[in-house]
């Protein structure tokens, strides 16, 4: 497959870290399906995806590191929101701060994918060594002054090997809006009471990790580690971990990292019963019929080191192109 079109090849010592196993093929990644979802296993990953009720991303708990039996803490990895500009309206867009501060939005389209999609059709593709799963969803529910119908595409996929896997989505405007951006969970929230399921928290933005403790009290996404674009200021890489306790002792590191640092146009890190991970994408002038979005890779590491070595791999891609029997991150 031609995934490989990447440049900067790793060193030695991470090459396990970037590439897929070598001799093992689409074949030996076993696929599952059920009346409710869609798992995934290769020989690194299970991966499990709802296909009704919470939907979108891999499922709650769905993520697990056969290295070291850890799973994700929170509601979903990689989970899709709804289309929304800034300015308050009143449009049923929560004002409450501690759901989501002084920070001014209103509805574009929705409904929330995740919550109220309620089933979500997979299409499986298998190719020489990859297994992608794709849904798709259209917007029903218009915000006062725009129209329904635009459309979301996400794309996830597994290799042999790999600890992570890759991912993006493709959203379709139907409105031409002056601001226009997306919510998603990335990598996904965390479950805890009083830091007992986490070690600490790193992102990529700021200066060294936060320990666990930092959350054990509620406060809005404006008051503590929120990051907003600036100008001339986009991170070198936009990475999103937690890691993991496992037996009370410090575990691995569950990471989100979207790939085009400058896609990311607002990210949470904020507590409101559990630590959320709320990230916002794009925030730029769209036409209708203009079609944009973001890749990345979601999944396990050992260390942060780990973390830097498999972004800068694949650092600067937005998108995956599946073909007959080949991926391509572009």
């Amino acid at each position: 497959m031609n995934c490989n079109r990447l440049v900067n090849p790793p060193t030695l010592a991470l090459a396990l870290a970037l590439a897929p196993a070598p001799g093992v093929s689409a074949a030996d990644i076993r696929v599952r399906t059920g009346d409710d979802f869609v798992e995934v296993e290769t020989d690194a990953l299970v991966a499990r995806m709802r296909t009704k009720g919470y939907v979108s991303g891999t499922a709650a708990g769905g993520l697990l590191d056969k290295k070291t039996q850890a799973r994700d803490l929170g509601f979903g990895l990689h989970v899709m929101d709804f289309l929304l500009a800034p300015g308050w309206r009143d449009d049923g867009y929560l004002r409450e701060r501690k759901y989501h501060g002084e920070l001014p939005k209103h509805y574009v389209e929705g409904p929330q994918v995740c919550t109220k999609a309620k089933e979500l059709r997979p299409t499986i593709s298998r190719g020489q060594d990859f297994v992608a799963v794709t849904f798709r969803f259209t917007f029903t529910e218009p915000g006062r002054g725009y129209k329904a119908g635009s459309t979301w595409e996400q794309t996830l996929v597994f290799q042999p090997g790999l600890r992570y896997y890759l991912s993006a989505e493709a959203i379709t405007s139907a409105n031409t809006v002056d601001d226009l951006f997306y919510r998603i969970d990335m990598p996904g929230h965390i479950r805890h009471t009083a830091g007992d399921t986490f070690e600490q928290v790193y992102l990529s933005y700021r200066d060294g990790p936060i320990p666990a403790a930092e959350f054990r009290e509620d406060f809005p996404p404006d008051a503590r580690f929120l990051y907003q674009r600036k100008e001339g200021q986009v991170p070198e890489r936009m990475i999103r971990a937690y890691q993991v306790k496992l037996g009370g002792k410090p575990g691995p590191w569950l990471a989100g990292m979207t790939l085009d640092p400058a896609a990311t146009s607002e990210a949470w890190c904020h507590q409101r019963g559990y630590v959320c991970f709320i990230q916002e994408l794009h925030r730029r002038p769209v036409k209708a019929g203009e079609t944009f979005g973001a890749a990345y890779v979601v999944g396990w590491f050992d260390d942060i080191r780990q973390m830097h070595a498999v972004y800068d791999r694949y650092k600067g891609k937005t998108r995956i192109v599946l073909g007959r029997d080949s991926f391509e991150l572009k």
